[in-house]
């Protein structure tokens, strides 16, 4: 279900009890803002953000942004820190 702000603010005790069905996405100045969960809804969000480990999240990252990793690395390798020629005065 879709919301604009002010429908939010004037039916709340509604919405409180729709978003027990399913998610209420509200809209502000034409785009979705908010959403109105349950808070069974939101445990269940919640437990699996909270699910995927450090290690795996950063497997993940390296798998996805791999070629950008590489070029980087490459970069590094050839040309060194940016900042290398700087001297402190």
């Amino acid at each position: 279900m879709q919301v604009t702000a002010t429908q939010a603010k004037n039916r709340f005790g509604a919405l409180c009890a729709q978003a027990k069905l399913e998610p209420i996405f509200v809209e502000k100045d034409g785009q979705i803002d908010s959403v109105i969960l349950s808070v069974q809804q939101f445990s269940k969000l919640h437990a699996g953000a909270q699910s995927e480990t450090l290690q795996q999240r950063q497997t993940r990252f390296e798998q996805t942004h791999r070629d950008w990793l590489a070029e980087q690395n490459h970069r590094f390798e050839m040309h060194g820190l940016w900042c290398d020629d700087l001297r402190t005065w």
